[in-house]
């Protein structure tokens, strides 16, 4: 069984007990997260496609740790005007395990 979930204008395929990183939420580490955009719920072979989501689909999860992501370089660069810029990023993510997937 898996689902498509969607969380921070992202979409993410789970299954049960797997480990996504998605964008942080306002909840603190071992808090139970319920995600409630579901777009597609697949059991055995019978799929079911939101439009756009799937209202009886339930995805719950729990939160393992808070993070950053690997650094992203932004360089400006102007040819010929002796200027240039060198910026760097590191995104903060939630580890969240998944721990149910349900279809009512």
């Amino acid at each position: 069984m898996y689902a498509v979930i969607e969380t921070g204008s992202k979409q993410y395929k789970v299954q049960k007990d797997d480990i996504i990183n998605i964008e942080l939420l306002d909840k603190e580490v071992g808090a139970k997260v319920k995600f409630d955009k579901i777009l597609l719920v697949s059991d055995n072979g019978k799929v079911k496609i939101g439009t756009p989501i799937v209202k009886e689909a339930k995805v719950a999860g729990e939160v393992l740790r808070e993070g950053k992501d690997k650094k992203v370089i932004a360089f400006f660069f102007r040819k010929r005007k002796d200027s240039k810029r060198k910026k760097g990023h590191r995104q903060k993510y939630l580890a969240v395990k998944i721990t149910d997937i349900s279809v009512s």
